[in-house]
């Protein structure tokens, strides 16, 4: 197959997978051969084994990181610091797109930046709303408090009481965080340490 012809057959996909040359017709393998070196000479771009985009000047719609975040990992949701900068919890702007999975920790480094997904039990894979993006995409991302819950749970190592969560985050509109959501996705979790932490700041919310 020409470029031509397959471009203006995949433009209109956020991306694209290899299983889905399929769909194409042809030898699936000289389709992946071809897309090797369609991504040696920059038309199209490879944002992990099997999965691409088309290049910037190509492509009808450039995914945002969010839907890529969803669509490199599966299952996940983000979450940690980047969801708590997208529910404006924290003021720092966060490089790295940070999720959670069920599956095993996980890094991914292409043109769109790194996506970094930690695991949690698939008990705890809960907690999400499906939103839209920029472009109408469906994302996944963290509720307010379940992010905050999860970035505890996995740097509990890093603090000992509520004043050094705060500090360290610098975590601002906490009036935001709905109580009887924190509590509730806190016992989720089943650790004693964390809902410690989900019950003082309940009781310093009531305070302010």
């Amino acid at each position: 197959m020409k470029y031509i012809d397959f471009k203006n057959r995949s433009r209109d996909f956020p991306v694209f997978s290899s299983q889905q040359l399929r769909a194409f017709g042809g030898n699936t393998q000289v389709m992946r051969n071809q897309l090797t070196g369609w991504c040696k000479k920059g038309l199209v771009i490879k944002l992990k084994r099997g999965t691409y985009v088309l290049n910037d000047a190509d492509r009808r719609i450039t995914p945002s990181r969010l839907f890529l975040a969803n669509e490199l990992y599966q299952p996940s949701y983000v979450s940690t610091e980047y969801a708590l900068h997208y529910h404006d919890l924290i003021p720092e702007r966060v490089a790295d797109l940070t999720s959670v999975s069920p599956r095993k920790s996980a890094t991914f480094r292409n043109h769109f930046g790194r996506f970094i997904y930690q695991q949690v039990k698939t008990s705890i894979f809960t907690g999400y709303r499906m939103l839209k993006d920029e472009n109408g995409l469906n994302i996944l991302v963290a509720e307010p408090e379940k992010g905050l819950l999860d970035f505890l749970y996995l740097n509990l190592s890093r603090f000992t009481d509520l004043a050094e969560v705060i500090e360290s985050l610098r975590l601002q509109h906490i009036e935001t965080l709905r109580k009887n959501k924190l509590i509730a996705y806190a016992r989720l979790f089943g650790h004693d340490k964390l809902l410690r932490f989900a019950n003082e700041l309940v009781s310093y919310m009531k305070k302010r």
